[in-house]
């Protein structure tokens, strides 16, 4: 591992580099904001792959990418004149202090208001979430409302955990977990009256109830809703190739098959991908 020096020095050659294909390299001399911004996205998901895969070879490479993004955004921002890397870093450290006043101490206690600020060694992870958001509303350029702070660009299902942790930071929450099952079995009943009705529209709309609803358990349960699908469907995956290979050793194709034979091997690869 390195030290602060060699990590500072690293961090200078990245942006050397950064100079260097901006002034040299076609491709990166035509880039904008706009254009580079599909690519940030799927740099971004990459590195949330790695990270479910556990891989940390591959954690540290698309971390890299991910940071090369943010220098490169940074390095246009530059040439326009409307910020650089150091305004980029001391932005964020800037926020984070504020947002940490259990850490730092509260030396500005007017930006603060009247909120309680507890000493970091006497609180929870939870209490420290409930604080942040509080601190958050009071940043003199922070978010007009407690829900204008979610993304819009968010997928759905990261986007609706985050709806529902703020709101609930702001106290609109069950008292016990176990209370939010009613809800999702009453959403379950509403999209299957729907379904009964066959009302497309209708059907999408309830559906969206008994996903939202679903997503508020696993919140309450500690879970995070678009890990435990990707599991799911890391493990779905395993099994239907399973299904494939195990056909084809057979000299069959999946289409040609019934559904108890597919079944019957289906169960195999339960066993092999639990």
């Amino acid at each position: 591992m390195s030290n602060r020096e060699e990590q500072l020095k690293a961090f200078d050659r990245l942006l050397t580099v950064m100079d260097e294909l901006r002034e040299g390299c076609p491709w990166d001399r035509k880039q904008t904001f706009d254009s580079l911004r599909e690519n940030t996205l799927e740099e971004t998901y990459e590195l949330a792959s790695a990270i479910t895969s556990h891989d940390m070879n591959e954690i540290a490479k698309e971390l890299g990418d991910v940071l090369l993004h943010v220098v490169f955004y940074a390095k246009m921002g530059s040439e326009q004149g409307q910020f650089d890397i150091a305004d980029v870093c001391n932005k964020l450290c800037d926020k984070l202090i504020f947002r940490h006043p259990h850490v730092y101490g509260v030396e500005k206690a007017a930006q603060y208001g009247n909120l309680n600020i507890p000493n970091a060694k006497d609180m929870t992870d939870e209490d420290v979430k409930e604080l942040w958001e509080k601190v958050k509303q009071r940043e003199k350029d922070g978010n007009k409302t407690i829900l204008s702070g979610v993304p819009k660009a968010l997928p759905s299902l990261i986007k609706a955990y985050r709806i529902q942790e703020k709101a609930a930071n702001a106290g609109f929450d069950w008292d016990e977990p176990s209370q939010v099952w009613d809800k999702v079995k009453e959403e379950i009943s509403e999209f299957e009256d729907e379904a009964k009705a066959g009302n497309q529209d209708r059907m999408e709309a309830e559906l969206g109830d008994v996903l939202f609803a679903i997503v508020n358990a696993a919140r309450l349960y500690h879970l995070i809703p678009d890990n435990a699908l990707e599991r799911t469907n890391q493990k779905f995956i395993a099994r239907f190739t399973y299904l494939e290979q195990r056909a084809k050793e057979q000299g069959r194709l999946l289409d040609e098959m019934t559904l108890d034979e597919m079944e019957a091997i289906w169960q195999e690869s339960k066993k092999l991908y639990k």
